[in-house]
């Protein structure tokens, strides 16, 4: 034990005593939290909507009325009056406008006489997300505006009635999860494989084969070094993250404690899936060239981006085997859903027993002599 420790401290001397690693590994996953969480996912504020009314009837004024609450209050778009159609559809083409509105004429007329009357909307489906946002909103408008004005005492029409069981969760906060998993990963990407490699590019692996340590106490060593600087960065992330994200369930006791475990087995899995991938490699080129395709491979499919039920059902088999997917899903359930320890377990075994499995390959693979 004494010998195998000796390799923890050298590990872990080596990577406190290296500030670029410990940037790169605990830092640039927070930044690109920041970024990512404010530049995707967000509310379509203050697009240009040009409007031109065409009927100047009561029920136009009362749809200009209803422009203005939505300017006003949840500030969807902004509005721009036109005097031609033509104007401001030449506008949504040079991308002046995100949308038009075009209220025609008689239109007031053909409401009262209940004669199809029609809103025309013009969008730039150019960018889906913005055009759904804005027919989205154009449809809860005119939704409101079929309502009768007279309730009938016998509602026939069926009612769906939504209940959120939790506030609106923002889409920093969606990303955090699959951040922190990233930053576990990064750290053991950089202070457990490539350190590993260059290690063995230096000669310092040949040292330690001429020392009495044992292949277990080797492979042992290093995996615990390996997973206790995922732990650090893990356990940085999401204190910091939930900070930055406005997560204070997190600070609960069992809560906690669930991200504590989650941390701890995302990080025992992350690192011997890495030491069983780079254990007989001996190229320090090939771990730099696998990394970036192991990220796509293993970070994408796990639902920290998308969710797993849009994926095609060879994408899906991945993600069911991909542990990311697993750290991914525990780190929702204790910071996004307060669910407690029970929804995790499932997560912290299969993630536990993933690190056994990998181990138990790596170990006789690992060669104790040159």
């Amino acid at each position: 034990m004494m010998r195998m420790w000796a390799i923890v401290e050298r590990e872990l001397r080596k990577f406190v005593r290296s500030p670029a690693l410990m940037l790169v590994s605990m830092v640039l996953p927070l930044v690109q939290l920041i970024i990512l969480g404010n530049a995707f996912g967000g509310k379509i504020r203050d697009a240009q909507m040009g409007v031109v009314d065409l009927d100047h009837g009561t029920q136009a004024v009362k749809l200009r009325e209803a422009f203005a609450a939505i300017e006003a209050n949840v500030g969807t778009f902004h509005v721009v009056y036109y005097d031609s159609d033509q104007a401001e559809k030449d506008d949504v083409r040079r991308g002046k406008l995100q949308g038009a509105i075009i209220i025609p004429p008689e239109f007031s007329r053909k409401f009262y006489e209940e004669n199809h009357p029609r809103i025309g909307v013009v969008v730039d489906n150019t960018d889906n997300f913005i055009a759904g946002s804005l027919e989205a909103k154009m449809q809860e408008l005119v939704d409101a505006l079929n309502q009768p004005t007279v309730q009938p005492r016998i509602q026939q029409q069926v009612a769906l009635e939504i209940v959120e069981l939790y506030p609106y969760i923002e889409y920093m906060k969606y990303l955090l999860p699959g951040s922190i998993s990233l930053a576990m990963y990064i750290s053991v990407m950089i202070g457990g494989g490539m350190l590993y490699i260059d290690d063995k590019a230096r000669g310092v692996h040949e040292g330690y084969l001429v020392t009495p340590i044992t292949r277990w106490e080797l492979v042992f060593g290093l995996n615990i070094a390996g997973a206790i600087k995922a732990v650090i960065a893990g356990l940085c992330l999401t204190i910091m993250g939930a900070l930055i994200a406005g997560i204070p369930t997190l600070f609960h006791f069992k809560n906690f404690i669930g991200a504590l475990l989650m941390i701890i087995a995302t990080s025992m899995a992350f690192n011997t899936m890495m030491f069983l991938l780079m254990v007989r490699v001996e190229d320090p080129l090939v771990p730099r060239a696998m990394f970036g395709v192991l990220n796509t491979l293993l970070y994408f499919p796990s639902g920290a981006v998308y969710p797993i039920f849009s994926f095609p059902k060879w994408l899906r088999a991945i993600a069911y085997v991909d542990p990311f997917s697993y750290a991914v899903d525990g780190f929702k359930a204790v910071l996004l859903r307060d669910a407690g320890l029970g929804a995790i377990w499932h997560d912290v075994a299969y993630l536990t027993g993933f690190a056994v499995i990998t181990l138990a390959i790596a170990t006789p693979l690992f060669k104790r002599s040159l």
